[in-house]
């Protein structure tokens, strides 16, 4: 008699979490790999990795092996998969593992095949992808089975997925690369344009958390930031405000909401009337920045709902998925 282990996977380009059966999230961790360039051997996956970023010697290489929210390489993403999967919960082998997990609406039959073989290599026997927006609408609680309609919109790291859906699938979606990651990159361009000052990643992220909005709020600062001048080489410092770092984001939270006003544009009209009746859910790592979700009230004119799990409700979603399916 063979024993079932099902998982669900959120696999976004900055995070990846794992949810049991039961919505309790078992891992959330970086989507990183450590590798050894000479021997090609994963070192380390996970938080473990992203502590590497930046600091490893030559014969080291940390790596994101998602990009945009699809696989960018696929041995190091089935690495990646295996080590979170074995980490998950006790294997035996006796054990089947089944596993649901997101990809963005716009995915190629190409990109989908990738995840799936992906997720077979790191060890699964069952394989069920489901779209992020879908399963982020089921991590909220919305009533996607009925005939209503919802409107979700999951910002990740590498993209944004805007979807409305009713009785159980989506009626229209939208997806575009852009995310926290484009918001980090934004503000690295930045940094070098206007201050001849080279940072990494990591420091651009802090900037993010720290100054980062989409409209003035209370309590804007300012931060020094630290990095490599570029004029010499040497290490420099300037110091940079929240209305610079708002400055910056103009443009990724411009396409944000460019994209909702697309989505909404050809939705169909008793749809449109449920989505202002319910509001307009907002999910995802990147929607926590400040003012973004008064920003697109305002830009939209529909109210806009944040959940207080809204950095877990894909992966909650590819657990109430794992229920449905049995």
């Amino acid at each position: 008699m063979l024993f079932s282990r099902d998982i669900g996977i959120d696999l976004g380009t900055s995070n990846t979490k794992v949810a049991d059966k039961k919505g309790h999230i078992i891992i959330n961790e970086p989507s990183v790999v450590a590798v050894d360039v000479k021997s090609k051997r994963v070192l380390a996956t996970g938080n473990e990795a992203k502590n590497m970023i930046g600091r490893t010697p030559g014969s080291i290489v940390a790596v994101r092996p998602m990009r945009d929210g699809v696989i960018a390489d696929f041995d190091m993403t089935a690495d990646m998969l295996h080590d979170f999967m074995y980490r998950s919960s006790t294997k035996n082998i006796f054990t089947k593992t089944r596993v649901v997990i997101s990809v963005p609406s716009d995915v190629t039959e190409v990109e989908r095949r990738a995840v799936e073989d992906a997720v077979r290599s790191a060890g699964a026997q069952e394989v069920e992808l489901i779209e992020s927006s879908m399963a982020a609408a089921l991590g909220v609680g919305l009533p996607v089975y009925e005939a209503t309609g919802s409107m979700i919109i999951d910002i990740g790291g590498g993209t944004c997925d805007v979807a409305v859906l009713s009785l159980g699938g989506i009626a229209c979606c939208n997806s575009i690369k852009v995310g926290g990651e484009a918001m980090d990159e934004a503000i690295v361009s930045y940094m070098r344009k206007n201050h001849n000052l080279l940072i990494g990643e990591r420091t651009a992220e802090d900037i993010k958390l720290k100054l980062g909005s989409a409209a003035e709020y209370d309590g804007e600062a300012a931060m020094e930031v630290r990095g490599r001048n570029l004029a010499d080489g040497l290490p420099g410092s300037v110091e940079i405000t929240s209305a610079d770092v708002r400055y910056v984001l103009q443009e990724p939270v411009s396409q944000i909401i460019a994209v909702i006003k697309e989505t909404l544009e050809v939705t169909l009209p008793e749809l449109a009337s449920d989505i202002i009746d319910r509001g307009i859910y907002l999910t995802g790592g990147a929607s926590q920045l400040r003012g973004l979700p008064k920003l697109i009230e305002e830009e939209i004119g529909i109210p806009v709902i944040v959940p207080e799990n809204f950095n877990d409700c894909v992966a909650l979603g590819t657990s109430v998925k794992l229920r449905r399916a049995k």
